[in-house]
C-alpha cells in the first residue's frame, strides 16, 4: 500500500532540532562517507524557461540508515523580489515508499554552523583561546551557538556592518549569547590576533584578506549562494593549508576555489584534507606555521542526515 509521508513544518522543525546532537549526527555522516557506507552526488541544477529561476537538488543516500533523501530549493522569480524555500524528502531504500517531508529552512541553518562546528574541533589548534565572527545573522548565530564549548575561549568577538543600524533590544539580545562575546567596532578590530576566524555572511565577495593577519589563524568560510561568491580573496588559497567539507563536491561549486583555478594557478589537488579524511583520521590535524582555511559548500546529506533523525525522533 502507498504511504502518506510524515510533513514536519518549519516550527516543528525547530523544536525537533533541539532535542538532538546535530554535530554528533554529522560526524556520523562523515564517518559514513569515509567508509562508503553514504553516497553524495553532486549538486543538480534545474533552470526554468526564460530566466523565470531554477531549482537546485542535492540528492544522498545513507545506505545503513537505509534512506534516499533529497532536498530540493528552488527560486522562483517575482516582481516583489525572488522567492526561495527548500524542502526535504526522504524514501525508504526498502520500500520504494516516502517516509519524511520536513521544511528545510531550519535543517539548513543547524547543518550549516554543526559542520563548521565539526571542522573547528578537528582543526582549530587545542589551546586556541580567541573566536572572532563575522557576520551576525541566525546563521553566525547558531556558529556560536555550535562552538561554544569547543575549546576554552578567553574572547569572543563579533562583527557586522549591519549592526550599526541595530536597535539596543536587538544589540542586547546578541550579548545575552554569551557572557564572553563582545561587539565590535570593525572588521579589523575583530579578527585581531585570533586563533578562529568564522566567516558567516551573505557577502558574494572577500570580507577578510587573511594576508593580512598579524598570526596563523583557521579561517572558515560558507559564502552564499551567489554565482562564485567566495568570503577571502582566491589568490589567498595560494598562502594557505586547504580544507573543505567534501573534496569530491566541494571544488566544483566554490566561487574562491573556481576563480583562484582559473586565474591564480590553484590546484585543487593541493586541499589537503575534507571532514571525512579528518573523522577517519587519515588526516592529521595540522601545524600552524600558516593559515588554515576551511570552506563548506553544504551538502544535501547532511540535511537528509538530520531529517533522518527528526523521523527517528517522530516515531
Amino acid at each position: 500500500m502507498p504511504s502518506t509521508p510524515y510533513v514536519i513544518t518549519q516550527p516543528q522543525a525547530r523544536e525537533l532540532l533541539a532535542q538532538i546532537d546535530v554535530p554528533q549526527i554529522l560526524r556520523k555522516l562523515f564517518r559514513d562517507l569515509a567508509a562508503g557506507q553514504a553516497v553524495q552526488p553532486a549538486q543538480q541544477l534545474v533552470e526554468f524557461p526564460k530566466g523565470a529561476g531554477d531549482f537546485i537538488n542535492y540528492l544522498g543516500v545513507l545506505a545503513e540508515d537505509g534512506v534516499y533523501g533529497v532536498k530540493t530549493s528552488p527560486y522562483i522569480v517575482r516582481e516583489q523580489g525572488p522567492l526561495v524555500t527548500a524542502w526535504t524528502l526522504l524514501m525508504s531504500m526498502q520500500t520504494g515508499q516516502p517516509l519524511l517531508l520536513c521544511d528545510a529552512g531550519e535543517l539548513t541553518t543547524a547543518r550549516t554552523a554543526a559542520t563548521t562546528a565539526v571542522a573547528v574541533d578537528t582543526l582549530a589548534p587545542l589551546k586556541a583561546q580567541r573566536l572572532a565572527i563575522i557576520g551576525s545573522g541566525k546563521v553566525a548565530q547558531a556558529h556560536l551557538h555550535y562552538v561554544k564549548g569547543l575549546r576554552d575561549w578567553q574572547s569572543i568577538s563579533l562583527y557586522s556592518p549591519s549592526l550599526n543600524g541595530k536597535n539596543a533590544e536587538a544589540l542586547a539580545q546578541l550579548k545575552s549569547l554569551d557572557p564572553r562575546l563582545t561587539l565590535a567596532d570593525s572588521c579589523e578590530a575583530t579578527i585581531q590576533d585570533a586563533d578562529v576566524i568564522m566567516l558567516c555572511t551573505s557577502s558574494a565577495g572577500p570580507v577578510i584578506d587573511p594576508s593580512n593577519l598579524s598570526n596563523p589563524a583557521l579561517i572558515t568560510s560558507i559564502s552564499t549562494n551567489a554565482p562564485r561568491a567566495h568570503e577571502v580573496p582566491p589568490q589567498s588559497l595560494n598562502d594557505m593549508q586547504v580544507f573543505c567539507d567534501y573534496r569530491q563536491t566541494t571544488p566544483g561549486s566554490a566561487g574562491e576555489m573556481l576563480i583562484a583555478s582559473e586565474q591564480h594557478g590553484w590546484d585543487e589537488r593541493s586541499i589537503v584534507g575534507d571532514l571525512p579524511d579528518l573523522l577517519s583520521e587519515k588526516v592529521q590535524r595540522p601545524d600552524y606555521d600558516r593559515s588554515v582555511f576551511f570552506r563548506s559548500i553544504g551538502l544535501g546529506l547532511e540535511d537528509i542526515a538530520l531529517a533522518n533523525a527528526l523521523y527517528q525522533l517522530q516515531r
